[in-house]
């Protein structure tokens, strides 16, 4: 499937071999146990260990994550679930860890839980590359780009040289890219991570995680990390999550070219000021993120002039949800600053562009704007 295109790939990831009277897509299988006689070995033996529905998706997901390549995708029961595993599973007491000090708003949790185990926890800003000052004697990097919500990129591909050269492994949350947007075991990371939650299952109603790894032995500690924690998907979601990836270059596409005609939009208007989004040729990123990446993503940033702008800005639209997350068919909108943990200004917006007719969204925004300006 390497030379298909997105669209192809995703609408076949992952299927079995065609056979007779059977669904091309099998239903969730629900089981605790299964019938095991003689010695324990086999594909499956009990459900904290494998599934066949999940394997179904861990390879529609490894076709997307690397098409033609073999890699090795688990996937969990949240995004944090994964993010967890992979550092959890590599690190000890004494390591030192590099993290993004504005990424997902759950990682100073993280922080705070490696700290506590011993380890050494240093952090630097996405933008300008700034964690390359960080790596010496690190044991992982961990990459958040674009970042979250503040949609600052690097390059990856220079951070990963460096970290490799310093004997550090490299994770890339690609949260908000999805792997049709941007592929990080191609831009050389070790462990591509994502929040399956967002933009690759789209609808706003399974939580899920992966993590991607070229490396069986890394794939084996992500796993074995699972099985210890149980940290495991239901069969449901799972099945949920590989019907939705069938559309997945579909929403994306769409997403990505109103957010790109939102940024547009919003860069007229005077009343809006720290526009961010990567495809925007105005954007402090867009260089480097053009040479890494093949879509800019549905998430478009920017702040109003304070708290009560903001929020009579997100009051007056109506077709979009004020509601968290992002990457679904529904737009949505939220004020950042009312969870506190992201260094952002009050009246700062995260925006997620959904499938709406683009002239609907932005007409909408355009109302709302100026019934929160008057």
């Amino acid at each position: 499937m390497s030379t298909m295109g997105d669209g192809t790939r995703a609408v076949r990831a992952g299927l079995p071999e065609p056979e007779q009277f059977e669904p091309t897509l099998p239903g969730p299988v629900f089981a605790a146990h299964f019938h095991l006689s003689g010695e324990p070995v086999g594909p499956y033996t009990y459900g904290r260990e494998t599934n066949p529905t999940w394997t179904h998706l861990e390879r529609a997901i490894g076709e997307l994550e690397a098409p033609g390549e073999d890699v090795g995708t688990t996937v969990f029961a949240s995004g944090m679930a994964a993010i967890t595993a992979v550092l959890l599973s590599q690190v000890r007491s004494g390591d030192a860890v590099v993290l993004p000090d504005d990424g997902y708003q759950a990682l100073p949790l993280v922080r705070e839980q490696l700290a506590a185990y011993g380890v050494e926890v240093r952090t630097a800003p996405t933008g300008g590359d700034a964690q390359l000052a960080l790596l010496t004697g690190a044991k992982l990097l961990w990459i958040e780009s674009p970042s979250n919500p503040g949609l600052d990129v690097c390059d990856i591909r220079r951070l990963v040289e460096a970290a490799h050269a310093a004997g550090a492994l490299v994770a890339v949350d690609n949260t908000l890219a999805t792997p049709i947007g941007q592929r990080p075991l191609e831009l050389g990371a070790d462990f591509s991570v994502a929040s399956d939650t967002k933009g690759m299952t789209g609808h706003g109603d399974i939580l899920l995680g992966h993590v991607t790894c070229r490396d069986p032995r890394l794939t084996a500690d992500v796993r074995r990390w699972r099985k210890v924690v149980g940290a495991i998907p239901g069969p449901m979601e799972a099945w949920l999550a590989h019907r939705s990836l069938s559309t997945l270059q579909l929403r994306i596409d769409r997403q990505c070219t109103t957010a790109l005609a939102l940024a547009e939009a919003l860069a007229k208007r005077t009343e809006v000021t720290g526009l961010r989004y990567p495809g925007l040729p105005t954007d402090p990123s867009y260089a480097v993120a053009t040479r890494q990446m093949r879509r800019f993503g549905s998430v478009v940033s920017f702040e109003l002039a304070d708290r009560d702008t903001a929020e009579r800005f997100l009051t007056a639209l109506r077709l979009v949800d004020d509601a968290t997350s992002f990457g679904g068919v529904r737009s949505t909108a939220e004020r950042r600053g009312r969870w506190g943990g992201d260094a952002v200004a009050e009246g700062f917006v995260r925006f997620s562009v959904g499938a709406e007719d683009p002239e609907d969204l932005l007409a909408d925004v355009e109302q709302a704007l100026d019934a929160a300006v008057r």
